[in-house]
């Protein structure tokens, strides 16, 4: 598929169906995140892929412990795909997704965050070339900000010169695909 039909077609869902990916195609997703844009060629961003769905439930639930809805700007993200600002029922951050990629970066780089954000970027459309369902979900430092995060870091050899920037969720849709949002007006101006 063209790039740029890639893009118009994959969208964020926040409804998955209770069935695993397969190690190959994470294998894959992972590649073209650590072929992502990155600042000065560093390739500093790291990846912790949790292909267990129990255990990435438990993080899930971790990145939604301290969740500040007073920082957010408007209430409203989707009808068919709801996300924890539309339903404060919802208990992890990551949605039933069986797989998660935790992407790391240097906690003192300036760089660190837009570097785990391409990388986020690349995964997501590599999983939906390859018809896997995935939404990059933010929270990363504050998941890890607790004892049973600081275990689980301890437990995977992340060194403290690193921090959680964000996250890939992975699975397959459980429902219809979500319909295309209408673009809003006035985002975008050429000077020539």
């Amino acid at each position: 598929m063209d790039i740029l039909e890639l893009m118009k077609e994959r969208r964020s869902i926040r409804k998955y169906q209770d069935r695993q990916i397969d190690r190959e195609a994470l294998e894959k997703i992972i590649e073209a995140g650590l072929y992502a844009p990155n600042a000065g060629g560093g390739q500093r961003a790291k990846i912790v892929a949790v292909h267990n769905k129990e255990l990435a439930e438990k993080i899930g639930r971790l990145n939604l412990a301290h969740f500040d809805r007073s920082r957010l700007l408007g209430g409203y993200v989707s009808s068919e795909q709801p996300s924890v600002i539309d339903n404060p029922d919802i208990k992890s951050g990551f949605y039933g997704a069986p797989t998660v990629c935790i992407i790391f970066g240097a906690r003192n780089f300036l760089y660190s965050i837009p570097d785990a954000f391409c990388c986020a970027e690349n995964m997501v459309l590599e999983a939906a070339d390859l018809g896997i369902a995935s939404c990059i979900i933010a929270r990363g430092e504050e998941t890890f900000d607790n004892e049973d995060g600081r275990e689980l870091l301890k437990k995977w050899g992340i060194p403290d010169t690193d921090i959680a920037r964000c996250f890939v969720i992975l699975g397959y849709c459980d429902g219809d695909y979500p319909s295309v949002k209408l673009r809003k007006d006035n985002r975008f101006l050429i000077i020539d």
